[in-house]
């Protein structure tokens, strides 16, 4: 596959979305800020995000929406490369935020779910309603993991449901080209999952004794990330350790594609036949242009 490096020097990148002038927008997790990227490769700051921002959507009203964890990362040097290391004890919980691109001025949307703090907010996604599937990741305490959450909301504030809980570290989150399954990445599990949807916003009965389906669990130890779509159904995972891309048959069967940093973090899809990728590689803080062989899922509102 052909690789071109776009820009680098960014601190801990992730969240991309591809926009129509060819820059791509982006968070910096380290740096607490939603980026542009030019198609020079120089870096604009859109707005400054406190605590983590995490991963970014363009909404249905224009503006992009980002999952904040709130701090849940240190960061440390390991062999020159950046690392998110354990979470710090001062951190309280994450948001949801609105992020409006022609002020810069950011809106706290969500901070708790039936006057429970959201922990660790990581990725999400629009359907075609408007309504933002979004993971929290949880986070680890000195005594142990706190579990994550796949959540379904609203982009005006009105609501917010914790629709399945429970889960070791939700990260990446996609919906298939129909909208009736809602695919979910497990970090520390190597897992992707998928959510049977009985309608907009509303999960199916799971198969016995299980909380979703299990499309595949990887082998060794990969660990999982954010993810996109394509436009056949294919869901493409960042993958950790196993640096790269790993594109995921909805019936369990694999491929990957590699990229030059072991902490490969996410993967948009956009241009004229949306095979243009731009995939973070964020240990080594940059982002990378690459032709995929398919077409990808354009989003809702992208």
């Amino acid at each position: 596959m052909d690789i071109q490096l776009v820009a680098e020097g960014l601190q801990f990148p992730e969240g991309p979305i591809a926009l129509a002038d060819g820059s791509v927008l982006l968070v910096e997790i380290q740096r607490q800020t939603l980026t542009r990227i030019t198609p020079d490769g120089k870096r604009e700051t859109v707005a400054n995000l406190p605590g983590g921002p995490n991963g970014a959507a363009l909404g249905p009203d224009g503006a992009v929406y980002v999952t904040n964890n709130g701090g849940a990362f240190n960061f440390h040097d390991m062999g020159g490369l950046n690392i998110p290391g354990p979470t710090p004890p001062t951190h309280v919980g994450g948001s949801i935020q609105r992020v409006d691109l022609n002020t810069g001025r950011v809106e706290m949307l969500y901070d708790a779910c039936d006057g429970v703090r959201l922990v660790g907010p990581n990725d999400l996604v629009f359907d075609r309603q408007g309504g933002i599937w979004f993971t929290d990741h949880g986070c680890t305490t000195p005594e142990g993991r706190k579990f994550g959450a796949l959540y379904y909301a609203k982009a005006d504030g009105s609501r917010i449901e914790q629709v399945r809980g429970g889960f070791v570290s939700p990260n990446g989150v996609g919906l298939s080209p129909e909208e009736d399954v809602v695919y979910m990445a497990d970090t520390t599990l190597g897992r992707l999952w998928a959510f049977d949807l009985a309608g907009p916003g509303v999960l199916a009965e799971p198969p016995m004794f299980q909380p979703a389906r299990v499309v595949c669990t990887l082998p060794g130890y990969q660990l999982l990330d954010s993810l996109a779509v394509e436009a056949s159904g294919k869901v493409c995972v960042a993958t950790i350790i196993n640096g790269g891309i790993t594109a995921f048959d909805p019936d369990g069967s694999t491929e990957h594609f590699t990229f030059p940093d072991p902490i490969v973090t996410n993967i948009c899809f956009g241009g004229a036949d949306m095979r243009d990728a731009w995939i973070t590689a964020s240990g080594t803080g940059k982002l990378y242009k690459a032709r995929w062989p398919r077409p990808g899922l354009k989003l809702n509102f992208g």
